[in-house]
């Protein structure tokens, strides 16, 4: 993939969650969106980051001492990892919302 068009649909992803999250009805999680990365901070002070790699051309996501490195599916327009085939927003949603205790969709 190229570098413009891996900016434009990582960015757009990035952009994506923090919308769905800022607007989420819950004052225990503080979105921030910074460049290309994007820190979720709950109460308890713990983090989630999500950051557009450019090196690798991939969305990376930690969350709950566990890793994702996802990667563009054009056919889909969906972020997939290869390793578990998990998806970037079905990911973000399920963590986010067993950690706030509530459903989540983005």
């Amino acid at each position: 993939m190229e570098r413009a068009q891996f900016v434009k649909v990582a960015t757009a992803a990035l952009e994506r969650i923090e919308d769905g999250l800022v607007n989420l009805d819950h004052d225990t999680l503080d979105v921030e969106l910074a460049g290309d990365v994007l820190t979720l901070e709950f109460e308890d002070k713990v983090q989630f980051v999500l950051n557009a790699h450019g090196a690798a051309t991939q969305v990376w996501m930690a969350a709950n001492r566990n890793a994702w490195h996802f990667d563009y599916d054009e056919a889909t327009e969906t972020w997939v990892a290869a390793k578990t085939g998990d998806e970037l927003m079905a990911t973000v949603c399920k963590h986010v919302g067993e950690k706030l205790g509530m459903s989540v969709s983005l």
